[in-house]
């Protein structure tokens, strides 16, 4: 697979974001590696799971709708979750990538979800840890990431809950699954 083809597909990306879509794409090959897991669908996946990221909300709903998903009355409230939906939908409808890992995997890259696959896991946490990446506890959850998969996306996970219900901010079900998921299989 040639990585390249596909880097014009970031071209509408903001310098950040397309640094951050790199770095994502390099920590994932890192943990399937680590982990293992399929190194190009690793970085694919990680290269393009921001694609629809800074694609204004409107047409973010279009690619959605013509995706044929159907945002819940929760997804509809949280535009920050759209860019995943929208991404997914993106890299399968627009750019022809055919992979229902790799659909789910950006897909559930913001949320996680109960029963992901080993790509779905590497993608969530290379988003999560990427190098550009700075924000409070962020050592302490690449330190649990160095132990399994499991563990830093569990810290994570409890990250992001605590900052939105300090918010009282919506959060995803799939967030909630995720993180049961993975104490219930500990």
């Amino acid at each position: 697979m040639n990585i390249d083809q596909y880097l014009p597909y970031l071209d509408n990306l903001s310098e950040y974001r397309r640094v951050h879509s790199m770095n994502v794409a390099e920590e994932a090959v890192r943990f399937a590696k680590k982990y293992g897991g399929d190194v190009e669908k690793a970085r694919l996946a990680g290269l393009l799971h921001d694609v629809t990221k800074e694609t204004d909300h409107e047409k973010q709903l279009q690619i959605i709708a013509n995706g044929g998903i159907m945002l819940t009355e929760l997804e509809k409230r949280s535009p920050k979750l759209w860019h995943a939906i929208s991404g997914a939908c993106y890299v399968r409808d627009v750019i022809g990538i055919d992979d229902e890992d790799i659909f789910n995997a950006i897909r559930y890259h913001t949320t996680g979800r109960a029963g992901m696959s080993q790509l779905e896991k590497l993608i969530f946490l290379a988003d999560f840890t990427s190098a550009e990446r700075d924000y409070p506890d962020i050592d302490v959850i690449r330190a649990h990431s160095e132990n399994s998969l499991e563990e830093g996306m569990l810290y994570g996970l409890k990250f992001t809950l605590s900052r939105l219900t300090g918010r009282e901010a919506l959060i995803s079900p799939d967030a909630l699954s995720a993180y049961n998921d993975i104490l219930l299989h500990r």
